[in-house]
């Protein structure tokens, strides 16, 4: 296999499993090579390190940001700990109680933060190092430099053996998202009175695509390619985007001169199979790592003002549901064309690697909108 396909961000995506898996036992074999060579004592505590930094995390991103965590609490934990068994006490009872001082104190600066995890390392690398509190000082440092080594090792593995991104994750996933949508809109067109049973699918990846986002904004910061705020950004314009077409797919039509009315809009399928197209044409650019350069037509609700406006039932009521159900097409286009912008002003979101490999993976041309998930190719894979 070439070297060339080994850095592939689409093997790596595929395969992420495999090589997290892969990589997990790489960084234990190092550790216990490198405690083994130079005879460590408490290597049991470096090898725990660096299954605990690596974790369920397979992208740099994450495993950074966990290992930031475990590096500030370790040192904080260990060098408190050392510091109360170095320190000349002139009462026994003081060890332990300057011991649950420092957890209290770290419990209460990360109690309801992202840097919980932090708070945590403090506390075990703390009693860790305090022991039962006849430790001597060697053992406690011992402890310690385990701790930083396993984290260490667990790192540079990450980093450096067929690295996952988490940025790369955030494009598969955002595109994965706008290709659903796309099809979700376009069934919407022809859909009947209740959603079948692809659609109710297709609505629950959308859901679950989203919580994966938003699960990733830490990891993605940490890379140093989006800010936290462009991110959030995305995200919100998505979940806005999957709750307008989630109202069109549960529309009904109360009176059938309501839905004659939206019938006789012509020209109106042309519009939203456009944008339907337009949302395809996006989540390819996104997934192959090219500009964002769509060309984007915003919905025109005055072609059809004169029937939206003047819509009445046999009985003479006034009929909203024309005008409702034309907003409801606007605020999508609307905000798929605020998504663009936010997608084109992002000038380090591009990829050379994506766009390099996408051929080998056949992702030439735009998916269209209509047809069916492929399960087996790349860029129809399930995130979730």
């Amino acid at each position: 296999m070439s070297l060339a396909r080994l850095r592939d961000p689409y093997f790596s995506h595929r395969h992420r499993r495999i090589l997290h898996v892969l990589r997990i036992a790489l960084a234990l074999a190092i550790t216990y090579a490198i405690t083994e060579t130079f005879a460590i004592p408490h290597q049991g505590w470096a090898l725990v390190s660096t299954v605990m930094v690596m974790g369920n995390l397979p992208h740099i991103g994450g495993v950074l940001d966990k290992a930031r965590q475990r590096l500030l609490g370790t040192l904080l934990g260990a060098g408190w700990g050392v510091m109360l068994i170095a320190a000349p006490l002139p009462w026994p009872t003081l060890l332990p109680l300057g011991t649950l001082t420092g957890i209290a104190v770290a419990t209460w600066i990360s109690f309801g933060k992202r840097y919980g995890y932090g708070g945590l390392m403090f506390a075990i690398s703390l009693l860790l190092v305090v022991g039962d509190g006849t430790q001597s000082l060697g053992v406690a440092l011992w402890r310690g430099f385990d701790v930083l080594l396993g984290t260490l090792v667990g790192i540079a593995v990450t980093v450096l053996v067929l690295p996952h991104k988490a940025t790369d994750l955030l494009r598969f996933t955002l595109a994965d998202n706008l290709d659903r949508m796309a099809r979700l809109y376009h069934a919407h067109t022809s859909a009947g009175a209740e959603l079948d049973v692809d659609a109710r699918e297709l609505l629950k990846a959308c859901s679950r695509l989203l919580v994966k986002q938003r699960g990733l904004v830490d990891a993605i910061h940490r890379e140093h390619r989006l800010t936290r705020g462009e991110l959030d950004d995305l995200i919100s314009l998505q979940r806005r985007m999957f709750s307008t077409i989630e109202l069109l797919l549960e529309t009904h039509w109360n009176t059938r001169a309501g839905h004659e009315r939206i019938e006789a809009m012509h020209g109106l399928r042309d519009q939203q199979h456009t944008l339907a197209r337009t949302l395809g044409t996006l989540a390819f650019q996104v997934r192959t790592g090219h500009p964002v350069a769509v060309d984007f037509v915003p919905f025109d609700l005055q072609r059809h003002a004169d029937l939206a406006g003047e819509a009445h039932a046999e009985d003479g009521r006034r009929l909203f549901s024309p005008s409702g159900y034309l907003w409801l097409n606007r605020e999508l286009s609307r905000l798929t064309g605020e998504l663009i912008d936010r997608l084109g002003r992002l000038e380090r979101l591009p990829s050379r690697r994506l766009r390099k490999g996408a051929s080998r993976h056949g992702l030439l041309a735009p998916p269209d909108a209509s047809r069916p998930i492929d399960k087996d190719k790349p860029d129809d894979r399930q995130q979730a």
